[in-house]
């Protein structure tokens, strides 16, 4: 039986880690009521401008205006952009997204990445640091975007590597991130960012949409189609974000109760050692008087 003194240790201990996980899952539970209000205002607006950008892009193809983001050959040379966090604590929520980076490379893209075609983008310091563990080719890291999060931030890196792809150093584009879904589901997401979408032959007749343009395509393309593909990359980042806080505060409360419940049994363990000790000294002391008898 563990020794009194030990047992009252850990549980000192123990009730120690509940305090500050159960902290930690205040936070948590905080900045994920405040972001979440971001997400659920931005997803309508963005899902919308996104199936405007996919019609103007079919429409343009069928017009046969030249639209520099929606280049159709077959990839060579891909950009794989990588969101995590910057801070641990979060369940599965930044190894998962470092799992399906590595599926990319040995299932989906494997030539290119055998042949030395396919980069990193990193959003994150813990998917940063686990990438470049795996030695892969990291162009940039961008650590400073989550600690404070803004649009004007996101659409600047977003313009970079729109202008990656339309100088021709990138044939594709994707992001990998967690999509959030609710506080305790985050819903891993692989999305093609670059080339645009177009709509499939099958889907043209029923997706049929007749814009009225103002003034005309050509201004459409140069001032509508970077301001979608900016918002649709400060979308993935935000539903990112709001993802990693849910995680972190559904981690933290099963933390907490794991603690809860340690505790719980190791009071118990203390009780029935304190028992029988204390039995112990009675039987030496009934011994020791029948002894003197």
């Amino acid at each position: 039986m563990a020794n009194l003194k030990a047992i009252r240790l850990r549980i000192t201990s123990v009730r120690s880690t509940r305090q500050i996980t159960s902290a930690m899952k205040m936070v948590a539970a905080a900045k994920l009521r405040k972001a979440q209000d971001k997400i659920v205002r931005l997803r309508p607006y963005a899902g919308k401008l996104h199936e405007i950008l996919v019609h103007l892009t079919q429409s343009l193809a069928d017009a046969d205006i030249k639209n520099i983001y929606s280049r159709q050959e077959s990839p060579e040379k891909i950009l794989i952009v990588a969101i995590t966090s910057n801070r641990g604590l979060c369940g599965a929520f930044n190894s998962n997204v470092v799992k399906e980076v590595k599926r990319l490379i040995t299932e989906t893209y494997h030539e290119q990445y055998k042949n030395g075609n396919v980069e990193f983008l990193a959003i994150g310091k813990k998917g940063y640091d686990s990438l470049r563990k795996m030695k892969l080719n990291i162009i940039s890291e961008n650590n400073e975007l989550l600690n404070d999060l803004t649009f004007e931030k996101v659409s600047a890196l977003a313009e970079n590597v729109m202008n990656a792809f339309v100088s021709g150093d990138y044939d594709r584009v994707e992001l990998v991130y967690n999509h959030f879904k609710n506080a305790a589901i985050q819903q891993l997401t692989t999305e093609v960012f670059l080339p645009v979408e177009t709509i499939s032959e099958e889907g043209k007749a029923a997706a049929h949409v007749d814009y009225i343009y103002e003034p005309d395509k050509k201004s459409i393309v140069r001032e509508l189609i970077p301001k979608s593909l900016k918002i649709q990359f400060y979308k993935a980042v935000l539903d990112s974000f709001v993802a990693e806080n849910g995680a972190r505060m559904t981690a933290m409360h099963k933390a907490t109760d794991n603690a809860t419940e340690m505790i719980r049994d190791l009071t118990l363990q203390y009780n029935k050692a304190r028992q029988a000790a204390i039995t112990g000294q009675i039987l030496e002391v009934v011994s020791g008087a029948e002894a003197l008898k």
